[in-house]
């Protein structure tokens, strides 16, 4: 299979919910093949690729760095070759540069760097809960074909760290929503999406995002 064929890759390594995530895939891929996989060759050959995640963000790091070349893979399809890419909760956290979680301020785990932003612990107010969890509406800052529509809409959250972004890098944000105050939602720059919420539990707003990534090319 290769990129001719409209090869979706979700890549495997160790973390996530793949089956959900594959089912939700595979109903908008109109056919298309759709490879859960922790090959990094594969990766190179996708003409779609999705990081899915859900954990600590120093234990996903680490799992996506125990895949000899992955790293190197990503780096080649997505900043080199600018393949579309679509980070899903933990998959966009880390994106970013660095993660806080279960790490000292002075020595944060390492993201793949692709967006200057730091993930930190939700900084929310004592009546609500951490981590936040459930259906929350979103609000869009880009006029993204994948994301835009979205607009209003409800989608599903589950995670108790999101990023937070250098001042020059605040036109990435893509998507707020609001849990006593501004929560990242979506992340979006050239070839590259990232998605706080699920797009695979998110029910029809969900499966139209899928599908519009799928069809993008940007």
């Amino acid at each position: 299979m290769s990129q001719a064929d409209g090869l979706i890759v979700i890549i495997d390594y160790g973390s996530g919910n793949l089956r959900s995530a594959e089912k939700a895939f595979a109903r908008q891929a109109k056919g298309r093949p759709v490879l859960v996989s922790g090959e990094p060759d594969e990766v190179r050959r996708a003409a779609h690729i999705v990081l899915p995640g859900v954990g600590a963000f120093g234990d996903c790091a680490q799992g996506l760095r125990a895949i000899g070349g992955m790293v190197e893979a990503l780096n080649e399809a997505v900043m080199e070759k600018a393949i579309p890419f679509l980070g899903i909760c933990v998959g966009m956290q880390l994106m970013c540069r660095h993660g806080l979680e279960r790490a000292a301020p002075q020595s944060p785990h390492d993201g793949l760097g692709w967006f200057d932003g730091q993930v930190r612990a939700l900084n929310v107010p004592p009546a609500l809960k951490v981590p936040h969890m459930g259906w929350n509406e979103i609000a869009i800052h880009q006029d993204h074909p994948v994301i835009a529509p979205l607009d209003g809409e409800d989608v599903y959250f589950v995670h108790g760290y999101g990023a937070a972004m250098a001042a020059a890098a605040q036109g990435d944000i893509a998507a707020t929503t609001d849990y006593g105050g501004p929560v990242i939602a979506a992340l979006a720059r050239d070839n590259m999406i990232g998605v706080q919420f699920h797009p695979e539990k998110s029910q029809a707003a969900g499966l139209g995002l899928i599908e519009r990534f799928l069809e993008w090319r940007p």
